[in-house]
């Protein structure tokens, strides 16, 4: 499967990195189409790499595999984006693409790599000990709440004694009932006669035969359908051997590939150590005496002696390179004229390089057309894709079995990396021995050797860059914790995850597309994203680090879509902190203006060390209303409006902290600073009918109930059009009781008994989504849409230069 999949891989570089770079692409479909066909291939070697990574168990194959998987997510967010910028929409629809490649919808499914937390087992247990000690201080030391009685009204108040006392009532006449049929059971005395018993044994025969004939055809009926393949045979449902034997396969090799990784650990230690007492004294010798030979050569060359290389330029390693010593004094002399160069011009020097700019700028916009985006992460994987080719493709390994460590392997790289330590040594010794042969040998040449030394100690001195306060210096991160989870900023997160969100695929996507229809996305479009633009990254430091930052993402949609879901989900996926900033949960903690900077400096902080982190806004609307509500006003949900964006701003691609924003009614806000805010918008739709069928049924099963032919799915899923999955959950927790799973046998569940409840809740209406799209079609991306949807984008693109420049000015 690795060899499969590294073939794969390779194919794609020699396209993605031809010898000659491509032609720019006219045409904008024709464009997409090579971006989505890249994206498809590279998430099906995705696939294939997270199942070898997970299955290898050898610890130096793993670590290769690692960093060529970790290189394919980052590609596949660089095209993700690309594909974003050039579509202008966040959804995306490869019928087509999927036809070509005889591939299925499953197939589209990004998978989430296990080793986010695998890896990080140990972490995340500790945090989550740490976490429920917290719980229970804060539980044992609040004092408890003192009961208050509830306004109630009038009409309710009738009501509850109403039910309380015709319950009453009922109880009693039961009794009575059952008192009286009794007492005619004990007046009945008399003996049956000969009619009465043949009349009753005929009654049960019929009964009897009956229901025996009933339990025949059923066992036919099934055994048909199994036949036909529409139904399962029930010895499948159970587990079978081989299953068991997977799974405890699996087990086996988890413990192996930690086994192996130990190993390997105590192997790098104990063969660094071995090599450092070794060779460390030949490899500093040898160094030694190159650098001696190179200054003498330089001597007899130039006729007297060179400056020793920079460490900031490399040392020594500029010597050892295959040069000879007039190429590499040239190359010094070149980089500090480049120093001297960078250094501030006159006014008409710059005027003139900025003409000539402009002018290369100029023609190269006429020339260009549509060009692929250069990528962080290709580099990366070709050095990766040569490793494998070059070590691990042809290896003979017969004799490894057990797939432990190569001891070779580990000297290869082990000796670079002490051979770079030695050198910063002997690149100090061998300045102070080069400083005494020049006062010795060029007494005359002394004091500009000083003055060099001068100049440098000044080249280095620079503007130096405003650093944070720390508010919290002097506190540890468990009193941190502690604070945070009293005043109910940090939360743990629900157990779910992302495959819980379910959904179909929207097969219908392309087809709109080309009739200039804008089709809304499906649940499962929703869920591709946010493993593309939230799980993916957060989960791999690597891949956060190089790939398109994403700081803050906006989830709007009606209220029961399962947006506070997705925000749980990411969290257990990567295993990040879920930290509360929603307005309504901020409101009156920590007042007055240096009290919200403490408040925003702790989760900011705190959500660095405990990286990854999400820090999640339920009703970002709130925070800005362009009109706050009387009933609001109180609450001062724009109190974190001008604050928040600016920490926004301090994260840095290092820094694995996401913040999340949910909104139900986005068009209450002010869409130009929510956008601001918010650099990835996600709308997320009620659910369409093939997403409808799925949730009825798995969510039925959830519950406990029997999904039979009695209940008909597609004519529930027709009724329920418009209503969430929030809605559909609330109708089945009412339906499918601990009684009612008790009394299937009987009385199988059917549709209609859930039409009742359903009409008592207000659906989401057309006008109410119609109202999202359209506040949606205001945003910077949906205004990027209607314009290429319009032709207007396509006529203002070579309108650049002058121009543009002009209408900027305006």
């Amino acid at each position: 499967m690795w060899a499969d999949a590294q073939l794969a891989l390779s194919r794609l570089l020699t396209e993605e990195l031809p010898a000659e770079p491509p032609r720019p692409e006219k045409d904008r479909v024709v464009f997409f189409q090579r971006l989505a066909m890249l994206y498809v291939r590279y998430i099906q070697i995705l696939r294939q790499l997270e199942e070898v990574y997970d299955q290898v168990v050898h610890p130096q194959k793993r670590r290769v595999v690692r960093a060529i998987l970790d290189g394919v997510i980052g590609r596949v967010l660089e095209l993700k984006n690309e594909m974003v910028e050039k579509e202008f929409s966040e959804y995306h629809y490869m019928d087509d693409v999927l036809h070509d490649l005889k591939l299925t919808p499953e197939d589209l499914e990004i998978p989430i790599p296990r080793y986010f937390l695998r890896e990080r087992n140990k972490e995340l247990q500790e945090r989550k000990k740490m976490l429920t000690e917290i719980l229970k201080l804060v539980g044992v030391t609040e004092s408890p709440e003192p009961l208050m009685a509830k306004d109630m009204s009038q009409e309710k108040a009738i009501k509850i004694i109403q039910v309380a006392e015709r319950a009453r009532q009922g109880r009693l006449r039961a009794k009575l009932n059952e008192e009286s049929r009794n007492m005619n059971r004990m007046y009945r005395t008399k003996e049956p006669g000969t009619d009465a018993i043949e009349s009753a044994t005929v009654c049960i025969q019929k009964v009897w035969r009956g229901y025996m004939q009933r339990k025949r055809t059923k066992i036919v009926r099934e055994e048909e359908m199994i036949f036909l393949g529409m139904a399962m045979d029930p010895k499948y449902k159970v587990p079978c051997p081989t299953e068991i034997a997977a799974q405890s396969s699996e087990a086996s090799r988890k413990i192996k590939q930690e086994e192996h990784n130990e190993d390997y650990q105590k192997s790098l230690v104990s063969v660094t150590n071995q090599l450092r007492d070794v060779e460390g004294y030949d490899i500093s010798k040898t160094m030694k005496e190159q650098i001696r030979q190179w200054f003498i050569e330089c001597r007899d060359t130039t006729g007297s002696f060179p400056d020793f290389p920079e460490e900031e330029d490399g040392g020594s390693a500029l010597i050892f390179a295959e040069k000879n010593p007039q190429q590499l004094m040239e190359e010094i002399a070149a980089k500090e004229d480049d120093e001297s160069d960078n250094k501030p011009k006159g006014k008409e020097e710059k005027k003139e390089k900025g003409k000539k700019e402009k002018g290369k700028d100029d023609e190269e916009e006429e020339e260009a057309g549509l060009k692929m985006m250069p990528s962080a992460f290709l580099s990366d994987l070709e050095m990766e894709n040569k490793i494998f080719e070059d070590f691990w493709k042809n290896r003979n390994e017969t004799r490894n079995f057990s797939q432990r460590h190569e001891v070779e392997l580990i000297k290869e790289e082990r000796r670079k990396m002490i051979e770079e330590e030695i050198r910063v040594k002997v690149d100090e010794q061998m300045r102070q021995e080069l400083a005494e042969w020049k006062l010795a040998v060029d007494k005359d040449k002394g004091g500009k050797t000083k003055a060099n030394a001068k100049k440098k100690k000044g080249s280095k001195s620079g503007k130096k860059k405003k650093k944070e306060k720390d508010l919290t210096a002097d506190r540890t991160l468990e009193s941190l914790c502690q604070e945070l989870v009293e005043q109910g900023l940090l939360k743990q997160a629900n157990n779910v995850r992302l495959h819980d969100y379910m959904g179909d695929y929207s097969y219908l996507g392309t087809t709109l597309r080309q009739n200039d229809i804008e089709p809304m996305p499906s649940l499962s479009d929703v869920r591709q994203v946010l493993s593309l633009y939230a799980v993916l990254p957060l989960g791999s430091q690597y891949v956060h680090e190089k790939a398109p930052l994403i700081k803050a993402i906006l989830l709007a949609g009606p209220a029961g879509v399962g947006k506070k879901m997705l925000i749980h989900a990411i969290c257990k996926e990567t295993g990040a902190n879920l930290f509360d900033l929603s307005p309504l949960n901020t409101a009156g903690k920590y007042p007055g203006k240096s009290g919200l900077a403490m408040m925003l400096h702790m989760v900011f902080k705190v959500a660095r060390l405990m990286q990854p982190s999400v820090i999640w806004i339920e009703d970002a609307e709130k925070m800005f209303y362009k009109k706050v509500p009387k009933e609001e006003k109180e609450l001062d949900p724009k109190r974190l409006k001008k604050d928040l964006p600016k920490s926004l701003k301090l994260i840095k691609g290092e820094d694995r902290v996401l913040i999340v924003g949910t909104s139900t009614d986005p068009l209450s806000a002010d869409i130009k600073s929510l956008c601001k805010m918010y650099s990835k918008i996600i709308l997320i739709p009620r659910p369409d009918y093939g997403s409808r069928c799925i949730l009825w049924n798995r969510l039925i099963r959830k519950q406990g109930g029997d999904v039979t032919r009695a209940l008909d799915l597609g004519s529930l899923a027709k009724i329920s059009d418009g209503y969430t999955p929030g809605h559909m959950v609330q109708v089945i927790q009412s339906i499918v009781t601990k009684r009612r799973t008790l009394q299937q046998a009987n009385r199988p569940l059917t549709a209609a008994e859930f039409v009742a409840p359903l009409a008592k809740i207000d659906p989401v209406f057309q006008e109410e989504e119609e109202a999202l799209k359209n506040w949606y079609a205001k945003t910077p991306l949906g205004k990027k849409r209607i314009k290429a949807a319009t032709g207007k984008e396509e006529e203002e693109a070579p309108v650049k230069g002058k121009d543009a420049k002009k209408k900027g000015k305006k």
